[in-house]
């Protein structure tokens, strides 16, 4: 009966350090992911803003182009009206 106990503690202690070295590489591969994660959100949080400032910028000289267009109009109709 002191062989199987033995046996059995032998075993055991073997899964368990096995269990323990499993989870240390588990544990090492799930930081190396967050990390790139991390990279990969920062990354399209640059992106994102990058696209609002040119959206910003396209509001702001939306108006002036606009106007510059209608003034440009007005004096395309001006000139053929002055025409014919």
């Amino acid at each position: 009966m002191n062989t199987t106990f033995d046996v059995l503690v032998i075993v055991l202690g073997c899964l368990l350090g096995l269990f323990l070295l499993l989870s240390i590489i588990a544990s090492v591969l799930a930081i190396k992911v967050i990390g790139s994660i991390k990279r990969v959100v920062a990354k399209g949080e640059q992106v994102i803003d990058s696209a609002e400032a040119a959206a910003d910028m396209f509001k702001r000289t939306a108006g002036p182009i606009n106007a510059i267009k209608t003034i440009a109009h007005l004096v395309e109709t001006l000139a053929k009206h002055k025409k014919g």
